[in-house]
C-alpha cells in the first residue's frame, strides 16, 4: 500500500542534506558502526521499566547504563525522569553525543502535540553550536542519523512543518536500518507527531504494524507495546492492544504511565474492573514518582480522571465521590486561578482538571440538584474550566425546569466559545488539538440549546438539537479515553427519546453510543429500558445481565436500577 505523500518546501528538502551525507556512510549489518559500548539494559535506580537494546558509541559503562535507563522512560513518556538520566549520562561521559540527543528528545511529546522548541534547542547546542558540528562529535552513521534528524525537528519552519521533516528523515533512517529496533519505533512515534494529537486511522495503522513486528521479536521492549496501544486506541481496533496492555503492565511497573496506559485500552473495550485496577496503581507509582522529585502526592490529573471514571463505570459512585471530594479539597487549599487561559487541555491545570472531574461525576451520576453540583471554583479567565462549568450550570437550570437561567448560562457559553474562536482564528500557527477542541463546544453547544429546550416543553425541537449534535460528533475523530463530549450526545438523545417514548429510536441511540464507548453503563442502562418498553424481553434481559456483571460491586443504591 502506497503511503500519502504531503508536499514539503524547498527549504525544508534542504534541511535534510545532513542525512543524505550520513547515508553515504558505510554501515554494518547490526545497524550501527564504530567501537559500541554493550548494550546490556541494567536498573541503576532500580526500576523495572523493560529491556531494550541501543548500543553507543560511549566507552563509559555507566553512562551507557544511565543513557539506556533514560530511552526506556523517555519510550514510557516520563520525561522529566529520562532527562535526569541523559543529564548524568553526560556528566559521566560529557562527549556522548546520544545522551544530548535523548535530551533534546524528551522536549518533544508528539502524542500530546506538545514541544518545548526552544529547551530542545538549548540541549542540541550544548553538544555543538551548528548541525555539522554535532555530527562531527561521532563516528557512527546511525547516530549521525538520528542527530541529523533531530536538527530537523527544531531547526527552522512551523511546528507542522518541522514535524513532517523530521519524519522523512526518520522513514530514511528505518529503510536504511530494517532490524534496528529504536530506529523503527522512533520512525512509528514520528508518524503519530504529523497527526499533531487527531487520530487519522491510516497513519495509526501503519505506525501500529511498526510498533507490532518490534513488539514480535522483543515483547519486552515498552516502547514497542506502548506505541501499539497508541496506535489501536479506539473501540474498532482496541482488541488487538490486549496482548501489548497486559505485557506492558507486567513489563515495566515502576512507571505510572506504563501502568496508565494499559488502560487505554480496556476503557476502549469496555473492561471497567480492569481500568480501575490500572489506574489504581498508576496513581501510586506516580505520586511515588513525583515525591522522589521532591513534590506532593496529588488526587487529581489525567490518571486520577480516568479512575474516577472507571468508579462510576463500575457503579462506586461513592468510592468516586471519596477521590472528587480529595481532589476538590486540594484545588481549595491552592485557592489560584489557571495562569494562562489558553490551556484547553485540562489535565494541565489544577482547576481544570478538578472541573473536569466534577463534571464528569454530576454527568455519569445525573446529579444536577446533588450537593456537588453547588460547588464553586476559581476559574479566573480559564477558558476550558468556565466552559464546563457554564455547560453544567446550564444542564442543571434546565433539569430544574428553570429555562430562563438556563439560557443564560447558555448565552454564557456561547460567548465564551465566541471569544475563543476569534482567539484561536488570529494564531499563526493553528494547533489541530485546539481546532478539535472548538468542533466539540460545537457539539456541546446543540446539547445546551436541546436542555433550554426541554425545559420550555419543547421536546419535538429538544431532539432536533441533540440529533444535529450527535451527527456532528460523529463527524469527529475518535477522541481515547472518557468521552471526549462531556455529555455524550448519543447517549443524551437515547434519554430525550425514551423519555418522549420514541422507543425504537432510542434503542437505536442507545446503540450508536455503545459503538462510541464500549459497554458504557448508562447507555447500557437506557438501552435495557428501551428494550423492554418494546416488549424485547430478549434482548433487554441481555443488556441488563451486562449491566449487572459490570456493576457487581456497585453501591446499593445503583443496583437498585436494575431490574
Amino acid at each position: 500500500m502506497k503511503k500519502k505523500r504531503t508536499k514539503i518546501s524547498l527549504a525544508v528538502c534542504l534541511a535534510v542534506f545532513p542525512l543524505l551525507i550520513f547515508m553515504a556512510l558505510p554501515v554494518s549489518l547490526n545497524g550501527h558502526d564504530g567501537d559500541d559500548h554493550a548494550d546490556e539494559t541494567e536498573q541503576a535506580s532500580g526500576r523495572v521499566l523493560g529491556t531494550i537494546s541501543f548500543p553507543t558509541t560511549t566507552q563509559s559503562p555507566e553512562a551507557q547504563q544511565a543513557f539506556n535507563e533514560g530511552m526506556l522512560l523517555l519510550h514510557l513518556f516520563e520525561y522529566p525522569f529520562a532527562r535526569d538520566q541523559f543529564l548524568k549520562a553526560q556528566q559521566l561521559d560529557p562527549d556522548f553525543a546520544m545522551a544530548y540527543w535523548g535530551e533534546a528528545m524528551t522536549h518533544n511529546h508528539p502524542i500530546w502535540d506538545q514541544q518545548d522548541t526552544q529547551a530542545g534547542r538549548e540541549a542540541l547546542l550544548k553538544l555543538g553550536a551548528s548541525s555539522e558540528e554535532r555530527l562531527a562529535r561521532t563516528p557512527a552513521a546511525r547516530e549521525q542519523g538520528f542527530l541529523a534528524a533531530v536538527d530537523l525537528l527544531y531547526g527552522a519552519g512551523t511546528k507542522a512543518q518541522r514535524d513532517i521533516a523530521y519524519m522523512r528523515a526518520m522513514e530514511q533512517m528505518a529503510t536504511l536500518f530494517p532490524e534496528d529496533h529504536e530506529v523503527q519505533l522512533f520512525y512509528a512515534l514520528s508518524l503519530f507527531g504529523v497527526q499533531a494529537g487527531v487520530r487519522d486511522t491510516a497513519t495509526y495503522m501503519l505506525s501500529t504494524a511498526i510498533a507490532q513486528d518490534v513488539f514480535s521479536e522483543n515483547p519486552q521492549h515498552p516502547g514497542a507495546a506502548h506505541y501499539l496501544i497508541h496506535g489501536v486506541d479506539d473501540p474498532v481496533h482496541a482488541v488487538l492492544g490486549l496482548r501489548a496492555a497486559r505485557a506492558l503492565a507486567v513489563m515495566a511497573p515502576d512507571a505510572g504511565h506504563s501502568q496508565h496506559m494499559t488502560s487505554h485500552i480496556f476503557t476502549a473495550v469496555g473492561m471497567w474492573d480492569e481500568v480501575v485496577e490500572a489506574n489504581e496503581v498508576a496513581v501510586e507509582v506516580q505520586n511515588a514518582m513525583r515525591v522522589e522529585r521532591g513534590m506532593t502526592a496529588r488526587n487529581w490529573g489525567h490518571y486520577n480522571y480516568w479512575l474516577l471514571y472507571g468508579y462510576l463505570q463500575q457503579g462506586r459512585n461513592e468510592r468516586a465521590l471519596e477521590l472528587l471530594k480529595a481532589a476538590y479539597a486540594e484545588v481549595q487549599a491552592d485557592g489560584k486561578a489557571p495562569t494562562d487561559p489558553m490551556i484547553l487541555d485540562p489535565d494541565r491545570s489544577l482547576v481544570g482538571s478538578v472541573v473536569q472531574m466534577w463534571a464528569r461525576y454530576i454527568i455519569e451520576t445525573r446529579g444536577w440538584g446533588g450537593e456537588v453540583a453547588g460547588w464553586s471554583f476559581n476559574s479566573g479567565a480559564a477558558f476550558d474550566p468556565n466552559l464546563t462549568i457554564s455547560f453544567i450550570k446550564a444542564m442543571q437550570a434546565a433539569d430544574a425546569g428553570m429555562a430562563a437561567e438556563a439560557g443564560q448560562y447558555l448565552a454564557q457559553f456561547k460567548n465564551l466559545r465566541n471569544e475563543l474562536n476569534q482567539l484561536v482564528a488570529r494564531q499563526e500557527e493553528k494547533a489541530p488539538t485546539d481546532l478539535l477542541y472548538l468542533d466539540r463546544l460545537a457539539v456541546m453547544e446543540q446539547e445546551l440549546q436541546a436542555a433550554v429546550e426541554m425545559a420550555r416543553g419543547q421536546t419535538a425541537q429538544a431532539v432536533r438539537y441533540v440529533k444535529e449534535a450527535s451527527r456532528l460528533e460523529d463527524e469527529m475523530p475518535f477522541s481515547f479515553g472518557p468521552p471526549f463530549i462531556d455529555l455524550p450526545s448519543a447517549e443524551f438523545l437515547g434519554d430525550l427519546l425514551l423519555g418522549s417514548r420514541r422507543y425504537t429510536e432510542a434503542v437505536v441511540a442507545y446503540e450508536n453510543q455503545l459503538e462510541r464507548s464500549r459497554l458504557k453503563a448508562r447507555a447500557l442502562l437506557g438501552l435495557a429500558e428501551a428494550q423492554r418498553k418494546l416488549g424485547k424481553e430478549d434482548e433487554a434481559h441481555y443488556a441488563t445481565e451486562k449491566l449487572r456483571a459490570i456493576w457487581r460491586n456497585a453501591d446499593a443504591e445503583v443496583k437498585e436500577q436494575l431490574r
